[in-house]
Protein backbone atom coordinates (compact mmCIF):
# COMPACT_ATOMS: atom_id res chain seq x y z
CA UNK A 1 0.00 0.00 0.00
CA UNK A 2 1.30 3.25 -0.83
CA UNK A 3 -0.29 7.20 -0.07
CA UNK A 4 0.11 10.16 -2.44
CA UNK A 5 -0.07 13.76 -1.06
CA UNK A 6 -3.62 15.64 -1.72
CA UNK A 7 -1.67 18.23 -2.83
CA UNK A 8 0.03 16.26 -5.97
CA UNK A 9 3.38 17.48 -5.56
CA UNK A 10 5.13 14.89 -3.19
CA UNK A 11 6.41 11.21 -3.92
CA UNK A 12 4.59 8.20 -2.85
CA UNK A 13 5.28 6.94 0.32
CA UNK A 14 4.94 3.83 2.59
CA UNK A 15 2.65 3.19 5.91
CA UNK A 16 5.57 3.51 7.99
CA UNK A 17 7.03 6.73 5.84
CA UNK A 18 3.93 8.83 6.28
CA UNK A 19 3.81 7.82 9.69
CA UNK A 20 6.88 9.55 10.43
CA UNK A 21 5.92 12.68 8.24
CA UNK A 22 2.83 13.74 9.46
CA UNK A 23 2.33 16.81 6.99
CA UNK A 24 3.76 15.60 3.39
CA UNK A 25 6.24 17.76 2.24
CA UNK A 26 4.44 19.29 -0.23
CA UNK A 27 1.84 20.81 2.48
CA UNK A 28 -0.83 18.14 1.57
CA UNK A 29 -2.37 14.94 3.86
CA UNK A 30 -1.48 11.63 3.27
CA UNK A 31 -4.06 9.09 1.61
CA UNK A 32 -4.20 5.75 0.30
CA UNK A 33 -3.48 5.49 -3.26
CA UNK A 34 -6.36 2.94 -3.68
CA UNK A 35 -8.55 2.03 -1.43
CA UNK A 36 -9.14 -1.21 0.42
CA UNK A 37 -12.72 -3.42 -0.16
CA UNK A 38 -14.17 -4.74 2.92
CA UNK A 39 -16.87 -6.89 1.91
CA UNK A 40 -19.57 -9.26 3.95
CA UNK A 41 -17.72 -12.28 3.80
CA UNK A 42 -14.94 -10.29 5.64
CA UNK A 43 -16.57 -8.88 8.39
CA UNK A 44 -18.13 -12.47 9.01
CA UNK A 45 -14.62 -13.51 9.13
CA UNK A 46 -13.60 -10.42 11.37
CA UNK A 47 -17.18 -11.24 13.76
CA UNK A 48 -15.71 -13.40 16.07
CA UNK A 49 -11.91 -11.40 16.94
CA UNK A 50 -10.99 -9.23 19.92
CA UNK A 51 -10.65 -5.77 19.22
CA UNK A 52 -6.42 -6.26 19.12
CA UNK A 53 -6.99 -8.77 16.27
CA UNK A 54 -9.50 -6.73 14.34
CA UNK A 55 -6.90 -3.72 14.92
CA UNK A 56 -4.31 -6.02 13.28
CA UNK A 57 -6.44 -6.76 10.51
CA UNK A 58 -7.96 -3.49 9.57
CA UNK A 59 -4.25 -1.63 10.23
CA UNK A 60 -2.82 -4.65 8.06
CA UNK A 61 -4.63 -3.71 5.18
CA UNK A 62 -2.96 0.05 5.07
CA UNK A 63 0.32 -1.21 7.20
CA UNK A 64 1.51 -3.37 4.21
CA UNK A 65 5.54 -2.49 5.09
CA UNK A 66 4.94 -3.52 9.27
CA UNK A 67 5.56 -7.90 9.33
CA UNK A 68 2.24 -9.16 10.24
CA UNK A 69 3.54 -11.00 13.74
CA UNK A 70 5.01 -7.04 14.32
CA UNK A 71 2.08 -5.84 13.57
CA UNK A 72 -0.16 -7.76 16.33
CA UNK A 73 2.56 -7.15 18.62
CA UNK A 74 1.91 -3.66 18.51
CA UNK A 75 -1.79 -3.46 18.94
CA UNK A 76 -1.61 -6.07 21.46
CA UNK A 77 0.40 -3.50 23.36
CA UNK A 78 -1.58 -0.66 22.10
CA UNK A 79 -5.11 -2.30 23.23
CA UNK A 80 -3.11 -4.65 26.36
CA UNK A 81 -5.92 -4.89 29.44
CA UNK A 82 -3.21 -2.29 31.29
CA UNK A 83 -4.52 0.20 29.17
CA UNK A 84 -8.41 -0.72 27.87
CA UNK A 85 -10.60 -3.13 30.00
CA UNK A 86 -12.15 -5.37 27.89
CA UNK A 87 -14.00 -5.31 25.17
CA UNK A 88 -11.95 -2.19 24.70
CA UNK A 89 -14.91 -0.32 22.91
CA UNK A 90 -18.10 -1.50 24.84
CA UNK A 91 -21.64 -0.19 22.92
CA UNK A 92 -23.98 1.15 25.69
CA UNK A 93 -27.90 0.98 24.49
CA UNK A 94 -29.84 4.14 25.32
CA UNK A 95 -33.22 2.60 24.55
CA UNK A 96 -34.32 3.90 27.63
CA UNK A 97 -33.63 7.62 26.47
CA UNK A 98 -35.26 6.85 22.83
CA UNK A 99 -35.10 3.30 20.86
CA UNK A 100 -32.39 2.39 18.36
CA UNK A 101 -29.74 4.74 19.92
CA UNK A 102 -26.97 3.34 20.87
CA UNK A 103 -23.69 4.82 22.80
CA UNK A 104 -19.87 3.38 21.42
CA UNK A 105 -17.76 3.83 24.68
CA UNK A 106 -14.71 5.33 23.43
CA UNK A 107 -13.50 6.65 26.35
CA UNK A 108 -12.47 3.65 28.16
CA UNK A 109 -8.35 4.86 28.20
CA UNK A 110 -5.84 6.38 30.01
CA UNK A 111 -7.08 9.84 29.79
CA UNK A 112 -10.67 9.20 29.07
CA UNK A 113 -11.30 10.38 25.43
CA UNK A 114 -11.43 8.51 22.31
CA UNK A 115 -7.96 10.07 21.24
CA UNK A 116 -6.55 7.23 23.33
CA UNK A 117 -7.45 4.55 21.13
CA UNK A 118 -5.68 5.67 17.78
CA UNK A 119 -2.82 7.28 20.31
CA UNK A 120 -1.93 4.16 21.84
CA UNK A 121 -1.09 2.95 18.42
CA UNK A 122 0.76 5.37 17.21
CA UNK A 123 2.43 5.32 21.07
CA UNK A 124 3.43 2.07 19.92
CA UNK A 125 4.09 2.19 16.34
CA UNK A 126 5.91 5.28 15.97
CA UNK A 127 8.60 3.90 18.44
CA UNK A 128 8.60 0.86 16.87
CA UNK A 129 9.55 2.15 13.44
CA UNK A 130 12.18 4.38 14.75
CA UNK A 131 14.01 1.89 16.70
CA UNK A 132 14.13 -0.17 13.22
CA UNK A 133 15.66 2.65 11.20
CA UNK A 134 17.57 4.27 14.34
CA UNK A 135 16.15 7.75 14.30
CA UNK A 136 14.32 9.86 16.37
CA UNK A 137 11.19 12.13 16.40
CA UNK A 138 10.26 15.44 17.88
CA UNK A 139 6.85 15.14 17.49
CA UNK A 140 4.43 18.71 17.28
CA UNK A 141 1.49 18.70 18.10
CA UNK A 142 -2.09 21.57 18.93
CA UNK A 143 -4.65 20.68 20.97
CA UNK A 144 -7.88 21.82 21.61
CA UNK A 145 -7.89 19.58 24.96
CA UNK A 146 -7.72 15.68 24.59
CA UNK A 147 -5.34 15.12 21.35
CA UNK A 148 -2.82 16.34 23.64
CA UNK A 149 -3.02 14.41 26.59
CA UNK A 150 -3.79 11.05 24.91
CA UNK A 151 -0.30 11.87 22.58
CA UNK A 152 1.92 12.44 25.87
CA UNK A 153 0.51 9.84 27.89
CA UNK A 154 1.32 7.68 24.84
CA UNK A 155 4.85 8.52 24.25
CA UNK A 156 5.59 9.79 27.55
CA UNK A 157 9.23 7.95 28.68
CA UNK A 158 9.60 6.25 25.43
CA UNK A 159 12.54 5.84 23.53
CA UNK A 160 13.46 8.16 20.56
CA UNK A 161 10.72 10.53 20.90
CA UNK A 162 9.86 13.72 22.27
CA UNK A 163 6.48 15.76 22.59
CA UNK A 164 6.24 19.39 22.33
CA UNK A 165 2.60 20.02 22.33
CA UNK A 166 0.57 23.19 22.09
CA UNK A 167 -2.54 24.28 23.68
CA UNK A 168 -4.81 27.02 23.92
CA UNK A 169 -3.76 29.31 27.15
CA UNK A 170 -7.04 29.42 29.94
CA UNK A 171 -9.36 27.16 26.90
CA UNK A 172 -9.03 23.80 28.07
CA UNK A 173 -11.05 22.19 31.42
CA UNK A 174 -9.18 21.60 34.55
CA UNK A 175 -9.08 17.85 34.21
CA UNK A 176 -8.01 18.26 30.54
CA UNK A 177 -5.07 20.67 31.50
CA UNK A 178 -4.22 18.85 34.70
CA UNK A 179 -3.78 15.53 32.48
CA UNK A 180 -1.30 17.39 30.22
CA UNK A 181 0.86 19.67 32.71
CA UNK A 182 1.07 17.37 35.47
CA UNK A 183 3.60 15.07 33.40
CA UNK A 184 7.07 15.43 34.69
CA UNK A 185 8.83 12.94 31.79
CA UNK A 186 11.72 14.76 30.28
CA UNK A 187 10.63 14.03 26.83
CA UNK A 188 7.41 15.62 27.19
CA UNK A 189 7.30 19.87 26.77
CA UNK A 190 3.95 21.83 27.25
CA UNK A 191 3.70 25.02 25.67
CA UNK A 192 0.86 27.36 26.26
CA UNK A 193 -0.05 29.65 23.43
CA UNK A 194 -2.16 33.15 23.88
CA UNK A 195 -4.57 32.09 21.40
CA UNK A 196 -7.21 29.78 20.11
CA UNK A 197 -6.67 26.47 19.05
CA UNK A 198 -6.17 27.50 15.36
CA UNK A 199 -3.72 29.64 16.04
CA UNK A 200 -2.18 26.76 18.02
CA UNK A 201 -2.31 24.97 14.56
CA UNK A 202 -1.30 27.22 12.54
CA UNK A 203 1.76 27.84 14.26
CA UNK A 204 2.09 23.71 13.41
CA UNK A 205 1.53 24.04 9.91
CA UNK A 206 4.00 26.97 9.59
CA UNK A 207 7.05 24.88 10.98
CA UNK A 208 6.18 22.15 9.26
CA UNK A 209 6.08 23.32 6.27
CA UNK A 210 9.41 24.53 6.46
CA UNK A 211 11.20 21.78 5.18
CA UNK A 212 14.71 22.85 6.36
CA UNK A 213 13.56 23.47 9.67
CA UNK A 214 11.28 20.19 10.16
CA UNK A 215 14.52 18.13 8.14
CA UNK A 216 17.08 19.96 10.83
CA UNK A 217 15.06 19.03 13.94
CA UNK A 218 12.93 15.75 13.05
CA UNK A 219 9.68 17.20 13.06
CA UNK A 220 6.81 14.76 12.50
CA UNK A 221 3.25 14.97 13.99
CA UNK A 222 0.31 12.71 15.75
CA UNK A 223 -2.02 14.85 15.46
CA UNK A 224 -5.44 14.07 13.34
CA UNK A 225 -3.29 14.78 9.77
CA UNK A 226 -1.61 12.01 11.32
CA UNK A 227 -2.82 8.75 8.77
CA UNK A 228 -1.78 6.79 11.46
CA UNK A 229 -4.39 8.36 13.30
CA UNK A 230 -7.50 8.03 10.73
CA UNK A 231 -6.27 4.21 10.15
CA UNK A 232 -6.30 3.20 13.53
CA UNK A 233 -9.49 5.13 14.22
CA UNK A 234 -11.51 3.16 11.56
CA UNK A 235 -11.05 0.39 13.61
CA UNK A 236 -13.73 1.23 16.16
CA UNK A 237 -15.93 2.19 13.55
CA UNK A 238 -15.93 -1.66 12.08
CA UNK A 239 -16.03 -2.96 15.44
CA UNK A 240 -19.00 -0.95 16.16
CA UNK A 241 -20.75 -2.21 13.11
CA UNK A 242 -20.05 -5.47 14.07
CA UNK A 243 -21.41 -5.44 17.67
CA UNK A 244 -24.44 -3.48 16.68
CA UNK A 245 -25.53 -6.40 13.91
CA UNK A 246 -24.51 -9.52 16.54
CA UNK A 247 -27.90 -10.06 17.47
CA UNK A 248 -28.84 -10.03 13.69
CA UNK A 249 -29.46 -13.47 11.46
CA UNK A 250 -26.60 -13.72 8.59
CA UNK A 251 -29.28 -13.29 6.25
CA UNK A 252 -30.09 -9.45 8.04
CA UNK A 253 -26.98 -9.06 8.11
CA UNK A 254 -26.05 -8.63 4.67
CA UNK A 255 -28.90 -6.02 4.70
CA UNK A 256 -27.94 -4.35 7.99
CA UNK A 257 -27.10 -0.70 7.78
CA UNK A 258 -26.09 2.01 10.14
CA UNK A 259 -26.32 5.85 11.12
CA UNK A 260 -23.08 6.73 12.92
CA UNK A 261 -23.17 10.36 14.76
CA UNK A 262 -20.12 11.73 15.21
CA UNK A 263 -18.98 15.37 17.42
CA UNK A 264 -16.85 17.05 15.00
CA UNK A 265 -14.48 20.08 14.95
CA UNK A 266 -11.24 18.78 12.75
CA UNK A 267 -12.95 16.34 10.91
CA UNK A 268 -10.44 13.50 11.55
CA UNK A 269 -12.51 11.11 13.55
CA UNK A 270 -15.76 11.24 11.12
CA UNK A 271 -13.18 10.94 7.88
CA UNK A 272 -11.96 7.61 9.15
CA UNK A 273 -15.72 6.74 9.70
CA UNK A 274 -15.97 8.28 5.83
CA UNK A 275 -12.98 5.99 4.67
CA UNK A 276 -14.38 2.67 6.39
CA UNK A 277 -17.77 3.66 4.38
CA UNK A 278 -16.02 3.79 1.71
CA UNK A 279 -13.88 0.81 2.07
CA UNK A 280 -17.58 -1.06 2.01
CA UNK A 281 -18.47 -0.80 5.96
CA UNK A 282 -22.55 -0.78 5.75
CA UNK A 283 -22.88 2.57 7.24
CA UNK A 284 -25.93 4.57 6.04
CA UNK A 285 -25.52 8.27 6.82
CA UNK A 286 -22.53 9.81 8.60
CA UNK A 287 -24.25 12.69 10.79
CA UNK A 288 -21.68 15.48 11.86
CA UNK A 289 -22.70 17.64 15.08
CA UNK A 290 -20.85 20.64 15.72
CA UNK A 291 -21.31 23.25 18.95
CA UNK A 292 -21.58 26.77 17.83
CA UNK A 293 -18.09 26.72 15.94
CA UNK A 294 -20.53 25.09 13.03
CA UNK A 295 -18.23 25.78 10.12
CA UNK A 296 -18.73 22.37 9.29
CA UNK A 297 -22.25 22.33 9.46
CA UNK A 298 -22.64 25.28 7.18
CA UNK A 299 -20.61 23.64 4.71
CA UNK A 300 -22.63 20.27 4.94
CA UNK A 301 -25.88 22.67 5.02
CA UNK A 302 -25.28 24.92 2.36
CA UNK A 303 -22.03 23.88 0.47
CA UNK A 304 -20.23 26.54 1.09
CA UNK A 305 -16.75 26.00 3.71
CA UNK A 306 -15.62 29.20 5.14
CA UNK A 307 -13.24 29.43 7.66
CA UNK A 308 -13.29 31.92 10.60
CA UNK A 309 -10.93 33.62 12.40
CA UNK A 310 -9.30 32.90 15.67
CA UNK A 311 -11.75 36.03 16.65
CA UNK A 312 -14.97 34.74 15.43
CA UNK A 313 -13.87 31.39 17.13
CA UNK A 314 -15.88 30.84 20.33
CA UNK A 315 -15.19 29.62 23.77
CA UNK A 316 -17.68 27.02 24.34
CA UNK A 317 -18.52 24.35 27.58
CA UNK A 318 -17.45 21.66 24.45
CA UNK A 319 -13.90 22.91 24.13
CA UNK A 320 -12.81 20.38 22.20
CA UNK A 321 -14.42 20.85 19.52
CA UNK A 322 -13.87 25.20 19.25
CA UNK A 323 -11.91 25.19 15.95
CA UNK A 324 -13.05 26.98 12.87
CA UNK A 325 -10.69 25.80 10.32
CA UNK A 326 -10.89 21.69 10.05
CA UNK A 327 -7.18 20.18 8.74
CA UNK A 328 -9.00 16.82 7.72
CA UNK A 329 -11.33 18.36 5.77
CA UNK A 330 -8.43 18.37 2.95
CA UNK A 331 -8.66 14.66 2.65
CA UNK A 332 -12.86 14.92 1.77
CA UNK A 333 -12.47 17.65 -0.83
CA UNK A 334 -9.31 15.61 -2.49
CA UNK A 335 -11.60 12.96 -3.01
CA UNK A 336 -15.12 14.44 -3.77
CA UNK A 337 -13.44 16.57 -6.31
CA UNK A 338 -10.75 14.16 -7.94
CA UNK A 339 -6.89 14.95 -7.92
CA UNK A 340 -7.37 17.59 -10.71
CA UNK A 341 -10.47 19.76 -9.80
CA UNK A 342 -9.03 19.66 -6.27
CA UNK A 343 -5.93 21.47 -7.52
CA UNK A 344 -7.59 24.19 -9.38
CA UNK A 345 -10.17 24.90 -6.70
CA UNK A 346 -8.17 24.54 -3.52
CA UNK A 347 -6.33 27.69 -4.11
CA UNK A 348 -9.42 29.85 -4.13
CA UNK A 349 -9.58 28.57 -0.52
CA UNK A 350 -6.05 30.15 0.34
CA UNK A 351 -6.36 33.37 -1.94
CA UNK A 352 -10.64 34.00 -0.90
CA UNK A 353 -10.95 32.45 2.50
CA UNK A 354 -13.86 30.26 1.40
CA UNK A 355 -14.21 26.99 -0.64
CA UNK A 356 -17.83 27.17 -3.11
CA UNK A 357 -18.82 23.43 -3.18
CA UNK A 358 -22.40 23.90 -4.07
CA UNK A 359 -21.95 22.38 -6.94
CA UNK A 360 -20.99 19.06 -5.42
CA UNK A 361 -23.89 19.37 -2.25
CA UNK A 362 -26.31 17.05 -3.57
CA UNK A 363 -23.10 14.70 -3.64
CA UNK A 364 -22.26 15.32 -0.12
CA UNK A 365 -25.33 13.82 0.83
CA UNK A 366 -26.45 11.26 -1.56
CA UNK A 367 -22.92 9.38 -2.65
CA UNK A 368 -21.21 10.27 0.68
CA UNK A 369 -23.87 10.27 3.18
CA UNK A 370 -22.95 13.19 4.95
CA UNK A 371 -25.88 15.52 6.86
CA UNK A 372 -25.10 17.50 9.85
CA UNK A 373 -26.33 19.82 12.75
CA UNK A 374 -26.13 22.45 15.29
CA UNK A 375 -26.00 22.02 19.03
CA UNK A 376 -25.94 25.01 21.40
CA UNK A 377 -24.54 25.64 25.09
CA UNK A 378 -28.34 24.82 26.40
CA UNK A 379 -29.00 22.05 24.12
CA UNK A 380 -26.05 20.34 25.91
CA UNK A 381 -27.45 21.04 29.02
CA UNK A 382 -30.66 19.77 28.26
CA UNK A 383 -28.97 16.40 26.64
CA UNK A 384 -26.81 15.79 29.82
CA UNK A 385 -30.18 16.09 31.72
CA UNK A 386 -32.06 13.66 29.90
CA UNK A 387 -29.57 11.07 29.53
CA UNK A 388 -29.14 11.41 33.63
CA UNK A 389 -33.17 11.16 33.85
CA UNK A 390 -33.40 8.65 31.78
CA UNK A 391 -30.69 5.91 32.57
CA UNK A 392 -28.87 7.58 35.65
CA UNK A 393 -25.93 8.05 33.14
CA UNK A 394 -23.96 10.65 32.53
CA UNK A 395 -22.34 12.75 29.16
CA UNK A 396 -19.93 14.77 28.23
CA UNK A 397 -21.08 18.30 26.59
CA UNK A 398 -19.23 17.15 23.82
CA UNK A 399 -21.19 13.54 23.61
CA UNK A 400 -24.38 15.69 24.34
CA UNK A 401 -23.55 18.01 21.43
CA UNK A 402 -23.66 14.24 19.17
CA UNK A 403 -27.03 13.17 21.39
CA UNK A 404 -28.50 16.10 20.45
CA UNK A 405 -28.11 16.27 16.56
CA UNK A 406 -28.99 12.22 16.99
CA UNK A 407 -32.53 13.11 18.40
CA UNK A 408 -32.91 15.07 15.50
CA UNK A 409 -32.39 13.12 12.41
CA UNK A 410 -32.61 9.24 13.82
CA UNK A 411 -34.99 7.42 11.31
CA UNK A 412 -37.41 4.18 12.44
CA UNK A 413 -35.58 1.55 11.36
CA UNK A 414 -32.21 2.78 11.37
CA UNK A 415 -29.39 1.81 14.36
CA UNK A 416 -28.12 5.19 15.09
CA UNK A 417 -24.80 5.24 16.98
CA UNK A 418 -22.93 7.95 18.86
CA UNK A 419 -19.57 8.25 19.24
CA UNK A 420 -18.54 8.95 22.77
CA UNK A 421 -15.62 11.82 22.81
CA UNK A 422 -14.68 11.79 26.61
CA UNK A 423 -15.86 10.66 29.85
CA UNK A 424 -17.87 13.52 31.56
CA UNK A 425 -15.40 13.25 34.54
CA UNK A 426 -13.53 15.99 32.21
CA UNK A 427 -15.95 18.32 32.00
CA UNK A 428 -17.36 18.31 35.59
CA UNK A 429 -18.64 22.29 35.56
CA UNK A 430 -20.88 21.56 32.80
CA UNK A 431 -22.20 18.51 34.19
CA UNK A 432 -22.92 20.37 37.30
CA UNK A 433 -24.16 23.09 35.42
CA UNK A 434 -26.97 20.81 33.87
CA UNK A 435 -27.68 18.97 36.62
CA UNK A 436 -27.60 21.55 39.51
CA UNK A 437 -24.41 19.34 41.08
CA UNK A 438 -21.25 17.95 40.13
CA UNK A 439 -20.23 14.29 39.87
CA UNK A 440 -18.38 12.98 42.84
CA UNK A 441 -14.27 12.80 41.46
CA UNK A 442 -12.61 9.69 41.59
CA UNK A 443 -9.93 9.79 43.95
CA UNK A 444 -7.75 9.45 40.95
CA UNK A 445 -8.83 13.11 39.65
CA UNK A 446 -8.55 14.53 43.13
CA UNK A 447 -5.31 13.51 43.20
CA UNK A 448 -4.53 14.78 39.21
CA UNK A 449 -5.80 18.08 40.08
CA UNK A 450 -3.50 18.52 42.97
CA UNK A 451 -0.19 17.83 41.08
CA UNK A 452 2.38 20.26 40.44
CA UNK A 453 1.97 21.69 36.61
CA UNK A 454 4.76 22.19 34.33
CA UNK A 455 3.84 24.70 30.95
CA UNK A 456 6.05 27.19 29.16
CA UNK A 457 3.66 30.13 28.08
CA UNK A 458 4.39 31.68 24.60
CA UNK A 459 2.60 34.73 22.63
CA UNK A 460 1.32 33.83 19.45
CA UNK A 461 4.56 33.76 18.04
CA UNK A 462 6.23 31.68 15.34
CA UNK A 463 9.83 32.78 16.12
CA UNK A 464 9.43 32.05 19.86
CA UNK A 465 8.24 28.64 19.31
CA UNK A 466 10.83 28.37 16.72
CA UNK A 467 13.61 29.32 19.71
CA UNK A 468 11.98 26.27 22.43
CA UNK A 469 12.57 23.79 20.03
CA UNK A 470 15.57 24.48 18.72
CA UNK A 471 16.82 24.64 22.59
CA UNK A 472 15.22 20.99 23.73
CA UNK A 473 14.61 18.57 20.86
CA UNK A 474 16.06 15.27 20.13
CA UNK A 475 19.00 15.23 18.15
CA UNK A 476 19.62 12.49 15.50
CA UNK A 477 22.27 9.75 16.28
Amino acid sequence: MQFISTRGQAPSTSFTEALLMGLEPDGGLAVPASIPTITADILEEWRSLDYAALAAAVIGLFATDIPRTDLRAIVSAAYDPSRFPAPVVPLKPLDDVVPGLTLVGLSEGPTMAFKDLAMQFLGQAIPYVLARDGKVLNILGATSGDTGSAAEHAFRAQEGVAVFMLSPAGRMSDVQRAQMYSLADPNIHNIAVDGVFDDCQALVKALSNDAAFKAEHSLGAVNSINIGRIVAQAVYYTWAWLRASDSASPEERRRFHVDVVVPSGNFGNIYAGHLTRTMGLPIRRLILATNENNVLDELFTSGVYRPRSAAETLATSSPSMDISRASNLERFVWQLLGPEEFTARWVSLETTGSLDLTDHLAAMHDDFGFISGTSTHADRLTTIRRVHRAMGGLVDPHTADGLTVALRHMEPGFPTLVMETALAAKFARTVEEALGEAPEPSAAIQELLTKEQHVATIPNDEEELRKLIARSALRQP
